[in-house]
């Protein structure tokens, strides 16, 4: 089962760190990245630009509505985020707290839904190769 830990913290707070801390923040996270690919649990892992760098879509009335920056106002941002397999929510809260912004932040942990025929799943593939 994939599972999307999403790391929040505050962006302020971050960059107010010493840039020693925040390297070490990121090595540790590249560190826990290659033990999950190790353990055939690692899926996709980013950090993300900045909240202000965000843009955000809604369509109303058959009309796109683009607005630049967070929608709310918020002390945490997210930040990053892990996506990961995980035999099922124990596992994956266990993952969840050695990520290393749980340590200035909040990890968010969500299941995901796995459904057919996207572009990756193997149905999709079938479809394509046999079609």
């Amino acid at each position: 089962m994939k599972f999307l830990l999403i790391v929040h913290h505050n962006e302020e707070a971050f960059e107010n760190m010493d840039k020693g801390t925040q390297r070490q923040l990121l090595t540790e996270s590249i560190e826990l990245t290659h033990q999950l690919h190790a353990a055939g649990q690692y899926v996709h892992a980013s950090p993300l630009q900045p909240a202000a760098t965000s843009v955000l879509v809604r369509v109303r009335e058959g009309k796109s509505l683009v607005t630049d920056g967070p929608f709310i106002e918020t002390r945490e941002q997210i930040a990053g985020y892990f996506l990961i397999n995980a035999r099922n929510l124990d596992e994956a809260v266990g993952i969840a707290g050695r990520v290393p912004g749980a340590r200035i932040g909040t990890v968010e942990v969500r299941p995901s839904i796995e459904i057919t025929g996207l572009p990756n799943s193997r149905e999709a593939y079938l479809v394509k190769v046999e079609g």
